[in-house]
């Protein structure tokens, strides 16, 4: 029989930050984990939108036209192509979904390697 996938225990398997750790995939998707703090780039992506849950902490997603703030248990969908900011005052725990190969920056050239663990 299967193993459930225990998030809080591949959270903590690493302690690097904005750098997703693939836990599961499903229908050509990947299904991460990753620890974030600080400002990341503004960034966009042009052909798929961007799925955050918080699983701890808080995060601010900026975009040019205003903002949301998610505290645990909130998600929010980034609609494809909107430009955008995410930004943890303290450490985050996120799950993130997107579609297998899609770079974290938008930008292949300047993305996080995605691990599975």
């Amino acid at each position: 029989m299967p193993d459930a996938i225990r998030l809080a225990e591949k959270l903590k398997l690493f302690s690097d930050l904005w750098s997703p750790k693939i836990v599961a995939a499903f229908n050509g998707h990947d299904v991460m984990v990753v620890k974030v703090k600080g400002e990341f780039v503004w960034h966009s992506h042009p052909d798929t939108d961007d799925f955050f849950l918080v699983l701890k902490g808080s995060l601010l997603i900026q975009m040019r036209d205003g903002e949301v703030t998610l505290g645990a248990g909130d998600l929010y969908v980034v609609p494809k192509g909107v430009e955008h900011r995410p930004v943890a005052v303290e450490e985050t725990h996120l799950l993130l979904i997107e579609p297998a190969g899609t770079p974290n920056t938008g930008d292949a050239a300047t993305a996080a390697v995605k691990k599975a663990i």
